[in-house]
């Protein structure tokens, strides 16, 4: 996905929000969002936004010493998240369609997001979540395509949710290379995240390599860029890889909330609908 004119003021509150986070004085966030504001300024909006994001906080990092400012906040969600797994469980053991309600649930994960404007309540959002119609809903071709995979790439995004991936991971029923980020970017998953999550349990733990808050093929190592080539199936959560990855030649099936309403309308749905949404199908 390109860069739009709205995503700009966006990426200068992320910039703002992850400063804070670090309790940097007002002289540091003042740096921290006029060099920001530089870079912005040179970026060509063909470039996609997660790619800009990247530098952006690679400025919080270097500016304010701190390389992990959300590290607390992740650790907690994650909890947090393991506290609602029994009571989960039953409710995918007792579904009509165990699958459906293991990607429901998977999705109502991606409301753990602190990289946009938005406050979220895991238990609320699952709630409604499990109940909600989708705004794009490709659950044939998604087990057409599954039924027929012997390995899945499963993209992640953020912490918490991706205790709630190891629900779906368990009933797909495939070998799962699970793909994290390199280094600690907002709140998305790195491998020790990962571990916490109990995702070494259920799947291979990789790095994409990436430094950005979504999965840039470019930016890839070639560990990543063999496995989305080669995987029977990619599996993409977040809207970070959505915009990193919607523009790819090979199918990918994104599973996501639509948080905001330049992503909503890339993707042709309403803000705040949850997708289950096939490329190249």
């Amino acid at each position: 996905m390109k860069t739009f004119l709205d995503c700009i003021p966006c990426l200068m509150k992320q910039a703002l929000r992850a400063g804070r986070q670090t309790s940097a004085d007002e002289k540091t966030l003042k740096r921290i969002l006029d060099e920001t504001g530089s870079l912005i300024k040179n970026i060509p909006l063909e470039n996609t936004p997660v790619e800009t994001a990247a530098d952006i906080y690679k400025t919080v990092s270097r500016i304010t010493g701190v390389k992990d400012p959300y590290k607390k906040i992740k650790n907690e969600n994650i909890l947090q998240a393991k506290e609602l797994l029994p009571e989960l469980e039953k409710k995918i053991n007792t579904a009509k369609d165990p699958l459906l309600c293991a990607i429901r649930i998977s999705i109502a994960g991606n409301v753990i997001d602190l990289g946009v404007d938005k406050k979220f309540n895991i238990s609320n959002d699952l709630d409604k979540i499990i109940d909600q119609d989708f705004g794009i809903f490709d659950y044939e071709a998604f087990k057409e395509n599954l039924n027929s995979s012997k390995t899945v790439l499963f993209i992640g995004d953020n912490c918490g949710e991706s205790v709630f991936d190891t629900l779906l991971i368990k009933q797909l029923g495939k070998k799962i290379y699970y793909a994290v980020r390199d280094v600690p970017v907002i709140n998305d998953v790195t491998y020790d995240d990962a571990i916490s999550s109990g995702l070494d349990k259920v799947s291979e733990i990789i790095s994409s390599g990436v430094d950005s808050p979504g999965a840039v093929l470019s930016k890839a190592n070639n560990h990543f860029k063999d496995l989305f080539k080669n995987a029977d199936l990619v599996i993409s959560k977040g809207q970070g890889n959505y915009e990193g990855l919607s523009l790819e030649k090979r199918t990918v099936f994104f599973l996501l909330k639509a948080k905001c309403q330049v992503i909503a309308q890339d993707i042709g749905v309403k803000e705040d609908d949850i997708i289950l949404k096939g490329i190249n199908i």
